[in-house]
C-alpha cells in the first residue's frame, strides 16, 4: 500500500507539473479549464473525488517523505476541503470557479505557472 501511495504521490508532483506548462504555454486553455469546475454534476463530483485520491496518497506516505508534518498537513487540508466541497451546491462551486476565471486573465496565468511548477517538484523531491 506504500509503495501505491508514493507512486500516487509521484504522479501528482507530475501532474502539477503539466498543469504549470499548461498553464505558461497555453494559459487561454487552463483558464477554460477551470471555467468547468462543477460545470456538470459529473464534472463536480468526479473532479472532487479523483482529487481525494492523492490527498489520501500524501497521508499514507507522509512518514517515509522528507518532510512528514507537511505531507501530513498538505494531504488532510485537500481531503477535508474535498470533503467540504461534496456539501457545497454544484452550482456555487461552478460560480466560484467562473468568477475565478474572471479575474485570471491569461498574462496572470501564465505568471503563476512558475509556482505550480515548483509546487509539483517539491513534491516529488519530498519523495525521493
Amino acid at each position: 500500500m506504500i509503495i501505491l501511495a508514493k507512486w500516487i504521490v509521484v504522479f501528482f508532483g507530475v501532474f502539477i507539473i503539466y498543469v504549470g506548462l499548461l498553464m505558461f504555454f497555453a494559459p487561454e486553455k487552463a483558464r477554460a479549464t477551470l471555467m468547468k469546475a462543477g460545470s456538470t454534476n459529473f464534472i463536480n463530483y468526479a473532479e472532487i473525488t479523483i482529487r481525494m485520491i492523492p490527498a489520501l496518497a500524501m497521508i499514507l506516505y507522509a512518514d517515509f517523505s522528507k518532510y512528514p508534518e507537511v505531507f501530513k498537513l498538505f494531504g488532510w487540508f485537500m481531503l477535508g476541503t474535498s470533503i467540504f466541497l461534496y456539501f457545497v451546491p454544484r452550482k456555487v462551486h461552478h460560480s466560484f470557479s467562473l468568477r475565478a476565471a474572471e479575474i485570471l486573465k491569461p498574462q496572470y496565468v501564465k505568471w503563476l505557472s512558475p509556482f505550480s511548477l515548483l509546487f509539483g517538484a517539491a513534491i516529488i523531491y519530498c519523495v525521493a
